[in-house]
């Protein structure tokens, strides 16, 4: 019993310090993210993915690397909710390829995806079920 209480005391005493590092995790706001890959023997780096964030936190943009050149890259743009409403992916050339549109629950999750083509042609609907198992 004595460790129990020990064991507790101790938790107690480090949950501000965790809860301080889980708000550093947080905070996105005018955050750019990049991703390295680093060859073992040359020490060689090569950007492999970054990820941009905006002003107010929300992303904005993710773009992956190959060989030192784009291979792709999505932009999000925001609703006045803050959700995700468009997704636009661009190629290595940095022409559009496909965009998604999304629409949100009353719960604010996703409950259709709407995929079309770069010519605005709709080519698939995803419908998000959200089941649960609570008795």
């Amino acid at each position: 019993m004595r460790r129990l209480l020990t064991i507790f005391t101790a938790l107690l005493l480090l949950a501000p310090a965790l809860c301080a590092q889980e708000q550093q995790k947080i905070n996105k706001k005018n955050l750019i993210i990049k991703e390295w890959n680093t060859d073992a023997k040359t020490n060689a780096r090569v950007l492999d993915h970054q990820t941009t964030y905006s002003p107010e936190g929300k992303k904005i943009e993710e773009i992956e690397y190959g060989q030192s050149k784009q291979k792709w890259r999505k932009r999000y743009e925001h609703g006045a909710d803050g959700k995700v409403t468009r997704e636009l992916l661009y190629d290595e050339h940095n022409k559009l390829v496909s965009i998604k549109k999304f629409e949100y629950n009353e719960f604010g999750r996703k409950k259709k995806q709407y995929t079309y083509d770069a010519k605005g042609k709709l080519r698939t609907i995803k419908v998000f079920e959200y089941l649960t198992e609570d008795a």
